[in-house]
């Protein structure tokens, strides 16, 4: 794998899941983050529209949008240049808002037969392997198998170790972000 840096004097990244992933936690952090690097930034919780919506749903999605950069920001943006998408609802709900040539890192786990369907994506039509994300900068990861590994010695079960996805995912991301 090659190294690229790109310079970018703002960015706009959502973070989605579903409801109870913990996105709001996450983005909030993301921000507490890029404000002690003193970026100027701006936040958008989107809280989903159904209570007690169904886990893998559209009605159930979570996110987070936030903007931040080393220039003044003055809205949480329009078009994402980053999406985490937790699953295949996520990835569905704010595809659209996503910028073209936009990254989106996503987690496999998120994407079985059961939540492509509880999404509403054809049968056998998997976005994160058919080919229809070419326009944009694909990552995928497999967020709850990494977060598993990384806790086996933890003593937590299995169900507290799955909440700690979110904060992995974080970690990664911004292990991935040039402060700027």
């Amino acid at each position: 794998m090659s190294k690229s840096t790109e310079v970018l004097d703002r960015v706009i990244i959502k973070f989605a899941g579903d409801s109870g992933d913990g996105m709001q936690l996450t983005g909030t952090q993301f921000t507490n983050t890029a404000a002690l690097f003193g970026n100027d930034l701006s936040t958008f919780p989107d809280f989903p529209a159904e209570i007690r919506a169904p886990q893998g749903t559209l009605a159930g999605v979570s996110g987070y949008q936030l903007h931040f950069g080393s220039i003044n920001i003055y809205s949480p943006g329009d078009k994402c240049d980053v999406l985490v998408a937790m699953n295949a609802a996520a990835l569905k709900a704010n595809l659209r808002n996503l910028k073209n040539g936009g990254t989106i890192i996503a987690n496999t786990d998120g994407f079985d037969p059961k939540n492509l369907r509880l999404a509403n994506y054809p049968d056998g039509k998997n976005p994160i392997e058919d080919g229809s994300l070419s326009n944009y900068r694909l990552v995928t990861i497999d967020v709850t198998k990494m977060t598993r590994l990384a806790l086996s010695d933890s003593g937590l079960g299995t169900k507290e170790i799955d909440r700690a996805k979110n904060m992995f995912v974080l970690g990664f991301y911004i292990g991935c972000t040039i402060v700027l």
